[in-house]
């Protein structure tokens, strides 16, 4: 039974072993409220600054706030503005002047209140603040919760492609509250659950059969079928971060999806598609290469589309053409000489990355323009 007071429920707590950098990974319900003493302890600062976006800044802030003062922090906010376009070095820098202008010193703590956009930058700000210091995540999105939140990557894009500027520098704490989902449209549990596919199909073949078995329900925010998937995603993320820190090896799993996602995202101005999206059809691209490579059983493609249809995503690659696609994909920061550590499927549960030229990324993609839904999948598995 999970354990109740004033300060929410806790479900779960996860621990990302990292020698003298572990931390916690700490899931609740109405949890926020007892946020101050969790940074406070695990951070030791004197002074807390809350970066996040003005939608949910006007739904949690406050409270967030309230609890830092009450475990004898002082604390600030600031607003970024909402959107990829924040992960930019000109936000980088205005934080910097923001943080000075909070007297924000070595004993102070960033607290990201937010999804991904807001983790990645403010990790970033404290990467270099000050040669580092500390900060905690508190993600607000299901997509930061199971993915971004955890593992201490941080950065942001330049025009070029995404996340081509960065540090690892890890939290000191993640506190995930599972009800700051309920405020989420539909379309972003959806894109948040993605990660969820991805950790599955790459890594566990028990926690892929179980989101088909409980797709609605995830959806739906069953508390009996998210929180299991949710600690588990959370589990496999922590797993592969202990391994492998720095993304020199087994890490590189988790790219499954991104190549091709983050030249959609490039290529569209980080306009429409939620990165969530995104990688749905990066996914189901990217396994449909594993059969045709040789790498998966065929079925495998099918499975995960289906399942990604499901719960409501995307699969079908937007209609740019096959020399803008190549154009993005030779500056995705994965690429090694003139090849990219393409992550293929070997099943359900199972991957390895794959030297792979560009072109070869793109050979199923169409030469030419079409819509941006395209053909169905059937017609483009006739074409591979």
């Amino acid at each position: 039974m999970a354990e109740q007071s004033s300060n929410g429920r806790a479900l779960g707590s996860v621990t990302v072993e990292l020698g003298d950098r572990s931390y916690p990974v700490e899931i609740g319900a109405g949890t926020l409220a007892g946020l101050g003493a969790r940074v406070a302890a695990t951070t030791g600062a004197r002074r807390a600054v809350v970066v996040t976006v003005p939608p949910v800044g006007r739904r949690y802030a406050g409270r967030v706030l309230r609890s830092l003062r009450d475990a004898g922090l002082r604390a600030a906010r600031i607003d970024v503005p909402d959107g990829e376009a924040s992960k930019s070095l000109r936000q980088v820098e205005r934080l910097y002047h923001e943080l000075l202008r909070a007297g924000a010193d070595r004993h102070s703590a960033l607290v990201a209140l937010g999804g991904g956009v807001v983790g990645d930058l403010t990790g970033f700000a404290a990467a270099t603040y000050l040669r580092g210091i500390p900060f905690v995540q508190v993600p607000t999105t299901l997509l930061a919760m199971v993915d971004s939140s955890v593992g201490g990557k941080t950065g942001v894009d330049l025009r070029e492609g995404k996340n081509l500027v960065g540090a690892f520098h890890q939290p000191r704490l993640v506190a995930i509250d599972v009800e700051t989902l309920r405020s989420l449209p539909a379309r972003e549990r959806a894109a948040g659950l993605a990660e969820v596919v991805k950790k599955a199909v790459i890594w566990d073949a028990e926690l892929f059969a179980a989101l088909e078995r409980d797709a609605e329900a995830l959806l739906a925010l069953e508390e009996s079928a998210l929180v299991p998937a949710l600690t588990r995603a959370v589990e496999i993320k922590a797993e592969v971060v202990q391994r492998d820190e720095r993304e020199s090896g087994p890490r590189m799993l988790l790219n499954f999806g991104h190549t091709l996602a983050h030249a959609i995202e490039a290529l569209a101005g980080y306009r429409g598609l939620l990165h969530g999206e995104a990688v749905a059809i990066g996914m189901v691209y990217a396994a449909e290469r594993s059969e045709s490579l040789g790498y998966a059983p065929l079925g495998t493609a099918a499975r995960l589309e289906k399942l990604c249809r499901r719960l409501g995503l995307p699969t079908e690659p937007p209609g740019f053409t096959r020399s803008a696609y190549l154009a993005a994909l030779r500056v995705d920061k994965k690429k090694q000489d003139s090849r990219i550590h393409y992550v293929v499927l070997e099943g359900v549960g199972s991957a390895r990355t794959v030297p792979l030229l560009p072109a070869e990324v793109a050979a199923a993609l169409p030469a030419r323009p079409r819509g941006s839904r395209g053909s169905s999948g059937a017609a483009r598995r006739r074409r591979r």
